[in-house]
């Protein structure tokens, strides 16, 4: 069910344009945070445009649908991909994209990319920490309360 604190201004809701810029723009930093576990395996350009894409709508630079092609582009190379860490980091760069559409889809850097080391062996908890560290002020208390929706303690 979708958390209607995520539905922009102009479609009803109550998230700012401002806000859902700063959750495109924290999205893309979480991203790219797990993006070389992406570029280790495969030569593909296509997350790293995503996440550029996410940040240019973020600046007012590109419109959503633009957004919207660079999130399809990401997820068909996380398809490509075949280590669980790639796809994994792949996805993530997806969604900071489709922010652009959608503010929810901000939450899926935090899951993929907790996924994302968890695969290459690391620790998805010392991740969220980091991701949780960058949250602009705006959408902290936002962002957190929605993980904490989603995320069972069995969920990563």
């Amino acid at each position: 069910m979708r958390d209607q604190r995520f539905v922009a201004r102009h479609r009803g809701g109550p998230l700012s344009r401002i806000n859902h810029q700063r959750l495109a723009a924290w999205a893309a930093d979480c991203a790219e945070h797990v993006l070389p576990l992406f570029e280790a395996r495969r030569r593909d350009s296509r997350p790293r445009q995503a996440i550029a894409v996410a940040r240019a709508w973020a600046r007012g630079e590109v419109t959503v649908g633009a957004a919207q092609k660079a999130a399809v582009a990401a997820h068909a190379a996380a398809r490509a991909a075949k280590h669980p860490a790639a796809v994994a980091a792949a996805r993530a760069a997806g969604h900071a994209a489709a922010t652009a559409h959608m503010a929810e889809h901000s939450l899926g850097p935090v899951i993929y990319g907790a996924k994302a080391v968890q695969a290459a062996g690391g620790s998805p908890e010392h991740e969220r920490a980091w991701q949780f560290r960058q949250l602009p002020r705006g959408v902290r208390t936002l962002v957190k309360s929605a993980v904490a929706k989603r995320l069972t303690p069995h969920a990563l």
